[in-house]
């Protein structure tokens, strides 16, 4: 995918890196459907998934939010789920808030 390898390259427009963050949101919720959790990259996109219970009513008790180069970093396996939690590039609240062993989504080439 061309803006998921621009962004990687370092040299993405707004709309590549706005392709490349919605494309993993929808891989992320291929790979593991569900409501129980929603991730959320702001200003690009959002996403439910994880089986489990279904929240229907205002914000989710699951809830995962980064910025649009982390979120691709995770998902390429560019960085770890542990390292950005530890760096506060994520946050995680709720009890199934874990996305650790669903990442990476794709490998960054090396």
């Amino acid at each position: 995918m061309a803006a998921l390898r621009a962004v990687q390259g370092g040299s993405a427009e707004r709309l590549q890196l706005a392709t490349a963050v919605r494309f993993l949101l929808e891989e992320l919720a291929a790979l593991a459907p569900g409501n129980s959790v929603e991730v959320r990259v702001p200003p690009f996109g959002a996403t439910q998934c994880v089986a489990g219970p279904r929240h229907t009513r205002g914000t989710p008790p699951n809830v995962i939010e980064t910025d649009p180069a982390t979120w691709v970093a995770l998902a390429t396996g560019a960085l770890g789920w542990d390292e950005a939690i530890a760096a506060a590039s994520v946050r995680a609240s709720g009890t199934r808030a874990n996305l650790d062993g669903l990442l990476p989504l794709l490998r960054a080439p090396r």
